[in-house]
């Protein structure tokens, strides 16, 4: 991990003015968990991951870059489609592609408000989505081999930290699964975070398959590259 890499996942947050930095508008909590298909280097999957974090909702992430298939084969026999990106709600039986229907299905079903402006439709809205994520080019966009955890992974994150971001690339170009404890400020789920982890730092991993629980970006990146990584292949 690189100054280059921290610089532009920054600007990245910066471009898109923070959002998912804290919560707003949360409103009823759903008793299952949400899924998601996507892929980190979606400009219009970012816009449903930070609706999630805003809402402070947990998902089940299901990565499917490009050229991948461990999630992406299931979701075009399931959906008719390899289109980005896909929710899945166990609690109401709904299904959705399009960024802007799964905010506004967010917002309607777990919110207590609207949506902010820069989620919402429209040209502009549009353009800086995707003019955010221009920096860190292929970045969380195309699968690299990897060894398939038995259990999904556990990552406590929300969309705006840059460092969170940097772990979810990895993830996602390995095609790690992941259960998203979105832990933003004004998260319900922070003082329980703390009294897990110790403090409130963010990333932070814990791999049920290992045993390992670990803070720092760089370490967790490194630590998924050695388990799950196959380099070469």
């Amino acid at each position: 991990m690189s100054f280059f890499d921290i610089a532009t996942a920054s600007t990245t947050t910066i471009l898109r003015g923070g959002l998912g930095m804290s919560t707003r508008s949360v409103g009823p909590r759903p008793e299952q968990n949400l899924e998601i298909y996507e892929f980190e280097g979606c400009p219009f999957c970012r816009k449903a991951r930070e609706a999630l974090s805003i809402l402070d909702l947990e998902a089940d992430v299901k990565p499917c870059p490009k050229r991948g298939s461990r999630f992406r084969d299931p979701l075009v026999e399931r959906g008719g489609k390899a289109q980005f990106p896909y929710l899945i709600d166990p609690n109401t039986g709904k299904e959705m592609y399009e960024s802007g229907d799964i905010v506004d299905y967010l917002f309607a079903q777990y919110g207590s408000g609207p949506a902010p402006a820069a989620l919402r439709g429209g040209a502009i809205a549009t353009l800086a989505v995707v003019a955010s994520g221009v920096g860190r080019g292929k970045a969380g966009s195309f699968m690299r081999p990897s060894k398939a955890p038995a259990k999904p992974l556990e990552l406590f994150s929300f969309e705006a930290s840059p460092f969170c971001r940097l772990v979810r690339e990895t993830l996602c170009e390995l095609e790690l699964p992941y259960l998203l404890h979105n832990v933003a400020k004004g998260s319900a789920r922070r003082d329980a975070f703390v009294e897990l982890s110790g403090k409130m730092q963010v990333p932070y991993l814990v791999d049920p398959n290992t045993g390992i629980e670990m803070f720092e970006s760089a370490d967790i990146i490194a630590y998924l590259e050695a388990t799950y990584g196959l380099a070469g292949d």
